[in-house]
């Protein structure tokens, strides 16, 4: 908090807060020149700070003067708070300017005051509201379920994998589509949690989805939140494969594998598991192109390469190839 005695003019605070902090979490500057102010002042009178406000003994009137009714309020050198609503003032603050620049005003010390920030994460909070608002509103979205989104969910899985490949074959930043492709996913995430809030026999909030995962990673990393090491990333995959048999106690290390998965990622899975198991399984014997890319699909995974990557690289070469074909045929004679 400035220590200065304001000006002839006054000194006028704008203070800030965010709607995603609980509210009465304000820093202590704050704390400090709301006590300190000779008025404090708020042009909504539904504001989440005010009734922690006033229960610390802080007296906020209920007012949305123009600026230049602040600057006359702030003469004589009195200090003046305004407690902006968490969109801000636009209002406001360009009659501030105004005045300012036009030089014919005695202004206050002018400050802006955060008196919360946002803490990581938080930005989060915006989105379950705004799923919530939708959910509610949107004709569309009211009438989705699990079953109808889970297409959804797949192709924007498979959207974020082609950003992120996109990034390492092309010579190119793409960084904005990998950020909004992992937005595209998280909206999945929160529109099923939206969905299960409404079942009547089990109902679960996003909330409780995120308490799951957290619960798991903790269990799942003993070597971070427990009294266990582990300093390869060797070391590292064994305790969460140790810790998930204990938590899924499956009678076959088949279970959890999605068949309906792509068939080189399945062949793959399933050959990842039978060597971290140290079983020796022969493959099948048949004939035709199924148990060839079976058996391909092995040995990648053997010498640690993900097949379906592999093939997906080599099918972006295919496809520029046709492209420069297609370009080459309708390209005039001679040129």
């Amino acid at each position: 908090m400035n220590e200065t005695p304001p000006g002839p003019g006054g000194r006028l605070v704008l203070l800030t807060t965010s709607h995603r902090v609980a509210p009465g979490q304000l820093s202590w500057p704050a704390w400090q020149a709301l006590h300190g102010a000779d008025q404090v002042l708020c042009a909504d009178p539904a504001h989440p700070q005010l009734p922690y406000l006033r229960e610390a003994g802080v007296a906020v009137e209920h007012a949305a003067p123009t600026a230049e009714e602040l600057v006359r309020a702030c003469e004589g050198g009195r200090t003046v708070l305004v407690v902006a609503t968490a969109e801000g003032d636009r209002r406001l603050t360009d009659g501030l300017a105004r005045l300012a620049g036009s030089g014919r005003h005695t202004m206050p010390d002018l400050e802006l005051l955060p008196g919360s920030y946002d803490l990581p994460g938080a930005r989060l909070l915006d989105l379950v509201q705004v799923m919530d608002r939708i959910r509610a509103e949107c004709p569309w979205s009211s009438q989705q379920t699990h079953k109808g989104l889970a297409k959804y969910a797949i192709e924007e899985a498979y959207e974020l994998v082609e950003a992120i490949e996109d990034m390492e074959h092309r010579d190119r930043d793409g960084r904005d589509e990998l950020r909004e492709e992992l937005g595209d996913v998280l909206l999945q995430v929160v529109f099923h949690a939206r969905i299960a809030e409404e079942d009547e026999q089990a109902p679960f909030s996003v909330d409780d989805v995120a308490a799951t995962i957290v619960d798991k990673l903790i269990h799942r990393h003993p070597h971070v939140f427990g009294e266990d090491t582990a300093s390869t990333p060797e070391e590292v995959k064994e305790h969460w494969r140790r810790t998930k048999a204990e938590e899924k106690q499956r009678d076959s290390l088949t279970e959890g594998i999605p068949l309906g998965q792509p068939g080189l990622a399945l062949a793959a899975k399933l050959a990842s598991r039978v060597r971290t198991e140290g079983l020796s399984v022969p493959l099948p014997k048949g004939e035709g192109i199924g148990y060839e890319l079976l058996a391909m699909a092995v040995r990648a995974e053997a010498e640690g390469t993900d097949p379906e990557a592999a093939l997906r690289a080599a099918g972006r070469a295919y496809r520029d190839a046709i492209v420069a074909a297609e370009r080459e045929q309708s390209s005039p004679s001679g040129v």
